[in-house]
């Protein structure tokens, strides 16, 4: 799947280390982290995992959740999420085009 490439992890880690360079959004929902992410971000593959105007979503695989357990607490821990015994992992993306911002969505079922 296209979400499990190492893009998707390295703008993960980029953004942990570089907290300035995203915004989270409150949302009414105990399961999802929403982050806006400046456009000066480097992102590679923008084209494949940031279309504009269009969300792209993707079920990160088994393997990436067992690699990288530790980056992904580190996102349950910014959203305040409780629920360390989530099963999947879904990633939401896209372009906003009109503010010229990136849009990544955790979803954690």
């Amino acid at each position: 799947m296209a979400s499990n490439s190492d893009s998707i992890f390295n703008l993960l880690s980029y953004l942990k280390r570089h907290e300035a360079n995203y915004q989270l959004i409150q949302n009414p929902y105990n399961n999802i982290i929403r982050l806006v992410i400046s456009n000066e971000t480097p992102i590679s593959d923008t084209d494949i995992y940031f279309p504009s105007n269009q969300l792209m979503v993707n079920r990160l695989s088994d393997d990436f959740l067992a690699q990288h357990g530790e980056l992904l607490d580190y996102y349950l821990d910014l959203g305040q999420i409780n629920n360390p015994h989530f099963l999947e992992v879904w990633v939401t993306t896209t372009y906003i085009k009109d503010v010229k911002k990136y849009l990544l969505e955790l979803s954690f079922e």
